[in-house]
Order: structure tokens, then C-alpha cells, then sequence
């Protein structure tokens, strides 16, 4: 395998780093933090080490994730693997040496403090090139319309794991319609639906984190 493939790989399985124990047969091995180091230090394009290794690993365990062949633990073990080797493109984003797909806000509603679903979300899109914005829990409408005009042209996702915290989705997605009637907006979380995302007039509803990421980026390629 070639470095980019070795670094896709690692995030696929979890692999962080050369002490990390997890996945047991990659024990003793090298992870994704020091593979991207490697890559960067020998002078490969720090984009390309983005799109050919980090992205790539991400879109397989979001693949496997909706076919229901890898369950959250993995998912996170590999969000965990893909920040370690994120964390060496940052100067890179900064600097602006490497850009950003487009900026993501999320955060899950008024009266939730249920964080899982959004961190996935918000996790495997900055693993896909994304800058994410997260609010975090027990986010009311204005916060969120406060992020839109910090952040112009970002998308925004909205997250519930209750049946009594979904019905906030509709105040706010009205409050983020009345502050700009072209605002994108995704609901996602265990009891929504695409019923239910029709219903409180949001744009775009996903059981998985992997349909939000397709959706996203053919909003940012059109």
C-alpha cells in the first residue's frame, strides 16, 4: 500500500497512533497521526493527503456505517483516528494552503442534551474536508441564526434524539427561514423522519451521518 492508502486504512479501522492498542491486530503498528506527519514532512501536498488518505478512510466507515456492518464505537474509534491526522493539516487550513469544502453548523436543539448523533456528524464532516461549527446541546433558534451571520453560506444541521425536543426543530428552522429564505437546513436524530423534515419545512432529512456528507457536497459542487 502506498501512504495514502496505509493512512486511509488506519482511519478505516481506528488506528490513531503507534501506542494506541486498538484494532488489535494493528497493534505495535503506526497510526494515521504519524502517517499524515510522514506525508506532510516528505513534502506531499497537504490537500492531497486530505482527499487521497483522511476522506477516503471516512467515506468507507460512513459506507460501512448505513449498511449497518460496523456499529458507533468503530465509528467513533475512527473519528478519533481521522482527528489525529487532522490535527497536522490545521496550520495548513489556517494558512489557507488548504481549503475548506464549505462550513457546516450543527447542534442539537432547545431541550436535548444528547450529543452522539451530532458528534458523529459533525466528526465525519471535518473528516471530509468540512470547517464544522458546533453549537453543541440545548441550542435555541437564536444561537443558531447568530452562527449563519458569523458564518454566511454555511449549511446547518439540526439534532434530536427525543420526541419532546424534535418539535423545537420547527420554531427554529421558521427562525433560520425568517433570517435568510435560502438557508440550508438538515434535522436529523433517532425519532425525525422525512415526514417529519417536510413537515417543519427543513430542507434535507438523513438517517446517517454518510447521506448528510453526499448531500452536502453536491450542494458545494453545484
Amino acid at each position: 500500500m502506498d501512504i495514502f492508502e496505509r493512512i486511509a486504512h488506519c482511519v478505516e479501522f481506528g488506528k490513531i497512533n503507534e501506542k494506541s492498542p486498538y484494532p488489535p491486530n494493528m497493534r505495535g503498528e503506526v497510526g494515521a497521526d504519524e502517517l499524515v506527519k510522514e506525508a506532510l514532512d516528505s513534502g506531499i501536498d497537504a490537500n492531497e493527503v486530505l482527499d487521497k488518505g483522511l476522506i477516503i478512510g471516512m467515506d468507507k466507515i460512513g459506507v460501512k456505517f448505513r449498511a449497518n456492518e460496523v456499529f458507533v464505537p468503530q465509528v467513533l474509534m475512527s473519528a478519533k483516528s481521522m482527528s489525529a491526522g487532522m490535527a497536522h493539516l490545521r496550520p495548513y487550513f489556517i494558512s489557507g494552503a488548504v481549503e475548506r469544502k464549505g462550513k457546516f453548523i450543527i447542534g442539537t436543539v432547545q431541550g436535548d442534551l444528547h450529543d452522539i448523533g451530532k458528534n458523529l456528524v459533525g466528526m465525519m464532516l471535518e473528516g471530509n474536508g468540512y470547517e464544522v461549527i458546533d453549537l453543541g446541546t440545548d441550542v435555541g433558534g437564536e444561537a443558531f441564526v447568530n452562527a449563519v451571520k458569523e458564518n454566511p453560506g454555511a449549511l446547518v444541521g439540526l439534532s434530536a434524539l427525543l420526541t419532546t425536543t424534535m418539535r423545537n426543530m420547527e420554531s427554529i428552522v421558521q427562525q433560520l427561514k425568517d433570517n435568510d429564505p435560502n438557508q440550508v437546513v438538515f434535522v436529523g436524530g433517532a425519532p425525525v423522519s422525512q415526514e417529519f423534515c417536510d413537515k417543519v419545512k427543513a430542507d434535507y432529512f438523513s438517517p446517517d451521518p454518510q447521506g448528510v456528507i453526499e448531500v452536502a457536497n453536491k450542494l458545494m459542487s453545484a
